[in-house]
């Protein structure tokens, strides 16, 4: 079979991510590895003291590296940049201080990881807007205000989707994601259910299916990141919480 010409091939390779949707993703990842985590404490036997630490230490070398990817774009320095980037700095902090830590006392530090990845997403892609407007991301058409606050909510980790009785339903905070907004959003195959990643809702109860973003789903939101709000609902936002120190979830767990 003739194989296509070196170059030809070039074309196809896929386009790297850029600094938003690479911080987008790496929400997703401290969202699978706190539920990874909260699976681990909720087990009947108690975790082995180092069976967290290596997915640690991928997070904190993940978010190292995204940190890298942002300086590299060689913005010049804002109040926002700044703060986008200690940000990320203090996570990767937190994410490799866990190491050290046993269990219970790693998921705090790493509990506000995805909220923190979104937020400094959201920062950086303001930023991108303001500066180099003509190359901005072109919004993706399909995303109403509704499906753009859904999938904020879902980058941060606060949707998770279970059945009973035959009935499907969702958990979230607010704004709440629907069960009809989260079929919309599975069948233009921006989001996916992770059959039980998530912790039980109740004490012996069934494990819950975190709700994720596609890679399609990530594009799609960095896409809309960071522009002005025309309503309540329809600039996805994250305001962050304070990220917790070593020495606090050290202290909790004592």
């Amino acid at each position: 079979m003739t194989q296509p010409p070196a170059d030809a091939l070039l074309f196809d390779m896929p386009p790297p991510p850029t600094p938003v949707e690479r911080l987008l993703h790496l929400a997703g990842e401290y969202t699978q590895h706190n539920d990874a985590l909260d699976l681990l404490l909720r087990a009947t036997n108690p975790p082995q003291p180092e069976a967290h630490t290596a997915c640690a230490q991928d997070l904190a070398t993940a978010t190292t590296a995204a940190i890298k990817a942002i300086q590299g774009e060689r913005l010049y320095e804002s109040e926002e940049l700044t703060e986008a980037v200690v940000r990320l700095r203090q996570l990767a902090f937190l994410a490799n201080a866990s190491v050290e830590l046993s269990a219970g006392a790693a998921r705090e530090l790493t509990a506000l990881g995805p909220e923190a990845a979104v937020a400094s997403a959201v920062m950086l892609a303001g930023e991108f807007r303001r500066r180099r407007g003509a190359t901005a991301p072109t919004p993706d058409a399909r995303l109403g205000a509704v499906h753009r606050a859904a999938l904020a909510e879902i980058a941060c980790g606060h949707v998770v989707a279970s059945s009973s009785l035959g009935r499907e339903f969702t958990r979230s905070r607010e704004p709440k994601v629907l069960m009809s907004t989260l079929r919309v959003l599975e069948t233009k195959g921006l989001t996916e259910r992770a059959t039980g990643s998530a912790p039980a809702a109740y004490i012996g109860g069934p494990n819950l299916d975190r709700v994720r973003l596609t890679p399609t789903g990530v594009t799609a939101l960095a896409s809309v990141l960071g522009l002005p709000a025309a309503g309540s609902s329809s600039a996805p936002a994250a305001t962050p919480r304070p990220l917790p120190t070593a020495a606090q979830a050290a202290a909790r767990n004592r």
